[in-house]
């Protein structure tokens, strides 16, 4: 599992920051997760292909959020491109893309397809062989939404040396894969255990930006190999939490000791502080596993 960090600064873009925009490799699947301004120049700073993004998940309707999408929309349509394009995001969020489009005259050559939500509850919104994304109902001054990515378990791999000792026949391997005995034409059961080897354990991926602190996140998001979890303000600040719906570095260490996550990504930084070493400080005397994103970085799970 790789995530690439497009962007994770509050509000406001600057020369050196990005608004949140960030991409999720998981199970041969390219997500894009929020979509701020200058999102498709990062895509090409990080050399990112824009063919393999075919679903774009949008937590809210603030513009740092969300800015970005008409005109990577748009340089998708410019590219050539023919398949589906899956938006998922809350209600309005075709409205705002598609008035943009007539009033250019730029509809797109491809289909968009939109998943608009409503619910205030977790829903499964994308499922396929691979990989599950649910939504996780977030605190903010608007309708938002985190997301929460699980691969299913893999296949077993196969063990060529065992295979071939026994001589099996490459018709049984897929059964091998799905993890049954193979039993031979004299009878003989050959356990699968001795065939393969167990795949590796699942990945899961939590992305919560913006909110306030929810301690009602946690039983959904216990025991995520990863938490992004928004960090705005440092406790000085601590007292602007109510009135903006953001969260502090220490709240999202909390949550993510709460819920036994295995690392804690913060992420969302205000641009007041003179450097974002401080929210990992701050994080670290809760939690212990904190790690900081930053544009233009790459992690890998």
């Amino acid at each position: 599992m790789k995530l690439h960090i497009l962007g994770c600064y509050a509000a406001t873009p600057r020369t050196m920051t990005n608004p949140s925009s960030q991409v999720l490799e998981i199970r041969n699947h390219l997500f894009l997760i929020d979509c701020g301004e200058g999102t498709q120049v990062q895509l090409r700073k990080n050399k990112i292909k824009f063919s393999r993004i075919n679903h774009i998940f949008i937590s809210h309707l603030h513009g740092d959020h969300f800015f970005g999408l008409p005109g990577l929309i748009s340089t998708f349509r410019l590219l050539g491109r023919d398949k589906e394009m899956h938006i998922y995001g809350p209600k309005g969020i075709k409205e705002a893309i598609t008035l943009l489009l007539k009033l250019g005259d730029s509809w797109t050559n491809y289909p968009l397809v939109f998943h608009e939500l409503v619910s205030k509850d977790s829903e499964l919104i994308f499922e396929d062989a691979k990989v599950t994304v649910e939504t996780i109902p977030l605190d903010h001054r608007v309708y938002t939404n985190g997301f929460l990515f699980k691969e299913k378990i893999a296949e077993r791999t196969l063990d060529i040396d065992a295979v071939n000792k026994n001589n099996i026949n490459r018709a049984y391997f897929q059964n091998i894969k799905n993890g049954k005995d193979v039993v031979l034409e004299n009878g003989t059961v050959i356990p699968n255990t001795e065939l393969s080897f167990d795949p590796p354990a699942p990945m899961s991926y939590a992305y919560c930006s913006d909110t306030a602190m929810r301690i009602e996140v946690v039983p959904q998001i216990t025991g995520v190999d990863v938490l992004y979890h928004e960090s705005t303000f440092l406790e000085s600040e601590n007292h602007l939490t109510a009135k903006t719906k953001h969260a502090t570095a220490k709240e999202a260490a909390n949550i993510a000791k709460e819920a036994k996550v295995g690392t804690l990504l913060l992420g969302h930084y205000s641009t007041r502080y003179k450097s974002i070493d401080l929210f990992k400080e701050e994080a670290e005397t809760i939690f212990d596993n904190v790690q900081l994103a930053d544009d233009g970085k790459l992690f890998e799970f």
